[in-house]
């Protein structure tokens, strides 16, 4: 199949994006937006050599993502984040994990995992407050022999971005939910289908964290700073009114309730998050700053300026000539885990070295699910693989969670892939098995 005049100009909107991504060209969030402009200056200039095109890309095409249902669901969601994270829960979890590190021993250590995975059950994968507050717990913590900080730093880091009982995965499953409608498949997935996957998940990780207690090395950490003082002692989080932490807690179970329900709720399971986000703003849980800037974050600004790029790739034909040329490469006896364990390598890869996890997994999803279409595959488990796995790299210490554990942690980068490579791999067959199994092939 050749090229056409579109198929060249979504694959340079695709490629610019990665190349802005990857060398920080500009602040996170804004290359997609850039992106989006750029489709609109090729529409206007080659418009006349896109007869194939049943949509103009014009402005309203361009800008799609910001009408998109489940993006404004994300971004109001994202405020209830930030309401929930002032309640004394947090304080809750770190009274815990003192008591825990003072007892020490092996026993401890599964139980503080146990603890901080209940914790990102909570706050959803990849909270930065939460993996900031637990790295600040440990290096504050004196040492101790029978569970030494260095112990805990790398495994409770990663711990916090896997929930043991995944209720809030809202932000994963409406990135999925999107490539779906992005790739024009008529099925969808519910959340209780991306929540057990996302448990096989974090079982992965458990598994793992437990037989590499064993690797992990005996010594000091990081000295405390004053900023970590000041989250240990509780000083960043304002006490809120008993009636205040009740109304955000029933505002953040009923918006989690109401997106688990979006296939029986429709319309009203969108919006439920939010009249939960003017409530925080009412009572005065959040200040309209605190509101706007959690609205409008970063990650809501990525999620839906990829969204076009991604109808980019689909209308022109892109992705479904990229998935048919490698499915022939590939050939029709590749077994479906297989496939799966290849795009998720891919995918997770990408993510750790750019630390664009949303971006990533726009990118990738759509490719695995124009390969599983080419060869005949159920599309719905790659989609669901593929965009879990840009939350699970880890492996090298270069973005955020993993970069602040490694120096934090004081390991040496043998000692810290020692734990990590092996529990990459681990996480990523537990992945790919669990969407097998909920989305057979």
């Amino acid at each position: 199949m050749a090229m056409t005049t579109a198929m060249i100009l979504a694959l340079v909107v695709l490629v610019a994006m990665i190349l802005m991504i990857m060398f920080d060209v500009l602040p996170f969030g804004v290359p997609p937006l850039a992106c989006c402009v750029l489709i609109v200056i090729f529409g206007s200039v080659f418009g006349d050599a896109l007869p194939e095109l049943e949509k103009p890309w014009d402005i309203s095409y361009a800008f799609a993502g910001f009408t998109n249902n489940t993006v404004w669901m994300l971004a109001f969601f994202m405020v209830i984040l930030a309401a929930i994270q002032k309640t004394q829960m947090i304080n809750r979890v770190k009274d815990a994990m003192t008591k825990l590190v003072e007892i020490g021993g092996f026993k401890s250590y599964v139980a503080l995992l146990i603890v901080v995975m209940l914790g990102a059950s909570i706050l959803g994968m990849g909270s930065t407050a939460f993996y900031v507050l637990i790295f600040s717990l440990v290096v504050t913590m004196p040492y101790n022999d029978k569970l030494p900080g260095s112990k805990l730093m790398l495994p409770l880091g990663i711990a916090s971005n896997h929930p043991l009982i995944p209720i809030n995965v809202a932000l994963q499953y409406g990135v999925a939910v999107s490539i779906l409608a992005s790739a024009g498949l008529g099925e969808s997935i519910s959340m209780m289908q991306f929540a057990i996957v996302t448990f096989f998940l974090s079982a992965g990780f458990f598994v793992w964290s437990v037989i590499g207690y064993k690797f992990l090395p005996s010594h000091p950490v990081a000295e405390p700073t004053i900023e970590n003082a000041a989250a240990l002692s509780g000083d960043g989080v304002s006490a809120m009114e008993p009636w205040k932490e009740a109304v955000t807690i029933v505002s953040f179970v009923v918006a989690i309730v109401a997106m688990m329900f979006v296939d029986t709720l429709g319309q009203l399971s969108y919006i439920i998050p939010g009249v939960a986000s003017i409530v925080m703003l009412l009572i005065k849980v959040l200040y309209f700053t605190e509101f706007r800037d959690n609205l409008f974050s970063p990650i809501i600004l990525m999620t839906a300026g990829v969204i076009p790029v991604a109808n980019c790739l689909a209308d022109s034909g892109l992705s479904l000539m990229v998935g048919n040329g490698v499915a022939s490469i590939i050939g029709v006896g590749v077994p479906p885990f297989v496939l799966l364990l290849i795009f998720t390598l891919l995918c997770s890869t990408f993510a750790c070295f750019t630390g664009s996890q949303v971006g990533i997994a726009m990118i990738f999803a759509p490719l695995a699910i124009a390969v599983c279409q080419g060869l005949g595959y159920n599309p719905m488990a790659a989609c669901v693989a593929v965009v879990l796995s840009a939350w699970a790299g880890h492996y090298m210490p270069i973005d955020g969670l993993p970069a602040m554990a490694y120096g934090m942690g004081k390991y040496t980068m043998a000692e810290f892939w020692k734990f990590t490579i092996p529990q990459y791999l681990v996480r990523l067959v537990f992945l790919c098995a669990g969407a097998l199994i909920v989305f057979p092939m």
